[in-house]
């Protein structure tokens, strides 16, 4: 006996039928014959029905079925699956390895990406997603996080090292890409904290630089982590070495901006005998005057298509130049000049409502606004008489004071020196590089396309700073644990880079994609009061694409290994009354 269930359409509309049939033979035929409709019943009493039949031999254990047995909404289980595959496919899973020490990393590593915070936050984060049953994870607490911050900064270079094997093999790229960039402190007691130039604009916090090494494709290699106050041509001696000794083979080339890769570090590449390294890098406004002035360069080959010119010396210049760069430069220069402008009007208003202020020193707060906005040569005025001219070399002496102002002359005339500011635009969207690569090795245009791919590093910066990963503030005060902080960093973001990659087609960001796939939860199966099992739903169509673009296989169960993770640190009575 068995209830034959049916569901088909007519007319438009969509119809289940229920009947309770038997199966029986006639002259050596399967046969069944229809006992009941049951069509009219309710869902729940057709389930009850299909479960007692299937239980028919042992109906003693029926009758405890509901005091033994019990379904809850389980943990949520989407996001942790499909980071989990990503990183064994980009092989991050065996790089870590199989210890605690290495499944509490690769945690930190996927609570940053799921959803940033201390590592306080990455404990509370595990008691709602399946965390342990999915790593395998024994109990932690975010005290254990912080020592494991220490195990990661140990263990970064043979991490690094695995990943670096794994990706490229005995293929060794022949391009890096290195930049840097910096991020503000909490406190003053990190080790590496130092004042520095603030790339944050958090005026009054202390710092910690660190560097990202690329390969041509923009996917990180290693990062390193340096006081607040290093300068960044002092980084790069550093990533020599770690080129030289540890991912170096045959002819490297190492691109840089104009701000990175200068004499001192063109001398360090030149010293490595034993290596033959190159480079690409930019050079500085003042830099391409120089070389106008001696005749190396001209004005002409600035153009829209890019143009070369090589010296005597073997060293080769590729210029070029960007309109779209130029009208932002020109708009950038423009909206200074307007900000300086509505001084002067807050000046002479100041001075009109008050009689006795000095014009004198209304002037030098001018002059001082105008070397702080870095713009051309200006002339000044008081009421139509010509007092001071404020030209870019006074910028550079500290001494050179406004003229003082006698009379009854109260207003403030501010004006351009025309020929300053064209001159000043002349080199607008001109951008020119420098290399010592041959023409048989790199065609100009290749030379180019090579240095606008830091994009790539600026972007990783963006996506680790601010973007997803929010790498600031940071609260950790040893240097070990600061260094492992930002591997944590690196390594989310090598997973956030191959999810993009993935739901590229999806027309949907990483963290879109994630805050999706956290509404997958387990349906968790409780027999007499302890979790046995996860059963993982049908998803709905949305998080299925998903997990199709990312090829991810989800299990149908999930074994349940009962571990529960607590923090240490409770909330203070202010805040659970707040």
């Amino acid at each position: 006996m068995f209830v034959d269930s049916c569901t088909y359409q007519s007319q438009a509309k969509t119809y289940t039928r229920h009947l309770l049939r038997e199966s029986y033979r006639e002259n050596g035929k399967v046969k069944h014959r229809t006992i009941a409709n049951l069509s009219k019943a309710s869902n729940e009493e057709i389930e009850a029905i299909k479960l007692a039949l299937k239980n028919k031999h042992q109906l003693e254990q029926l009758g405890n079925i509901n005091q033994d047995i019990d379904v809850k909404q389980g943990l949520a289980v989407g996001a942790v699956v499909t980071l989990w595959q990503v990183a064994q496919r980009i092989g991050l899973v065996k790089a870590l390895g199989s210890s605690q020490e290495a499944k509490q990393a690769l945690w930190q590593v996927f609570a940053r990406v799921i959803e940033q915070g201390s590592r306080l936050s990455a404990v509370r984060l595990a008691n709602s997603h399946a965390a342990c049953d999915v790593l395998g994870l024994d109990a932690f607490h975010e005290d254990d996080l912080y020592q494991n911050l220490d195990w990661l900064a140990e263990n970064q270079q043979r991490i690094e090292d695995h990943l670096f094997r794994s990706r490229y093999g005995s293929q060794k790229p022949s391009l890096y890409l290195y930049d840097v960039t910096s991020s503000y402190l909490e406190g003053t007691c990190n080790e590496l904290a130092a004042f520095g130039y603030n790339r944050d604009r958090k005026r009054g916090k202390m710092q910690v630089v660190y560097g990202m090494l690329c390969d041509e494709l923009g996917i990180p290699v290693s990062v390193s982590a340096f006081a607040g106050n290093t300068i960044d041509t002092k980084t790069f001696g550093s990533q020599v070495y770690k080129v030289a000794h540890r991912f170096g083979g045959g002819a490297i080339t190492f691109v840089g901006d104009r701000g990175m890769i200068k004499g001192p570090q063109i001398e360090q590449l030149q010293a490595e005998e034993d290596h033959n390294f190159h480079y690409i890098t930019g050079i500085t406004k003042p830099q391409i005057e120089s070389l106008l002035k001696k005749g190396v360069i001209q004005r002409e080959l600035f153009e829209t298509e890019v143009a070369e010119v090589t010296t005597d010396e073997g060293l080769r210049y590729v210029l070029r130049h960007n309109p779209i760069r130029a009208v932002e430069m020109k708009a950038t220069r423009d909206s200074k000049y307007a900000t300086l402008e509505q001084f002067v009007k807050e000046q002479n208003t100041y001075l009109s409502e008050h009689l006795r202020a000095s014009a004198a020193v209304a002037l030098r707060n001018l002059k001082a606004k105008w070397k702080k906005l870095r713009l051309p040569a200006v002339d000044i005025r008081m009421d139509g008489v010509k007092v001071d001219d404020v030209k870019p070399e006074d910028a550079k002496s500290e001494s050179a004071s406004s003229n003082d102002v006698q009379g009854t002359s109260r207003t403030i005339l501010l004006s351009k020196q025309q020929a300053a500011w064209v001159e000043s635009s002349k080199l607008d969207g001109c951008y020119c590089l420098k290399t010592d690569l041959s023409r048989e090795t790199a065609t100009k245009e290749i030379i180019h396309d090579r240095y606008k791919d830091l994009f790539q590093v600026e972007w990783a910066f963006r996506t680790i700073k601010t973007a997803h990963l929010e790498a600031r503030p940071i609260y950790v005060r040893l240097a070990t644990r600061t260094r492992g902080h930002l591997f944590v960093l690196m390594l989310g973001y090598l997973l956030v880079q191959e999810l993009t990659r993935c739901w590229h087609s999806l027309e949907m960001t990483v963290e879109e994609g994630l805050a999706e796939l956290k509404t997958l939860c387990t349906t968790q199966v409780v027999v007499k009061g302890k979790s046995l099992l996860h059963n993982i739903p049908e998803p709905r169509e949305s998080v299925a694409a998903l997990l199709t673009a990312a090829r991810i296989e989800l299990p149908r169960k999930l074994a349940s290994r009962g571990i529960h993770v607590s923090t240490r640190k409770k909330l203070t009575e202010e805040r659970k009354t707040a």
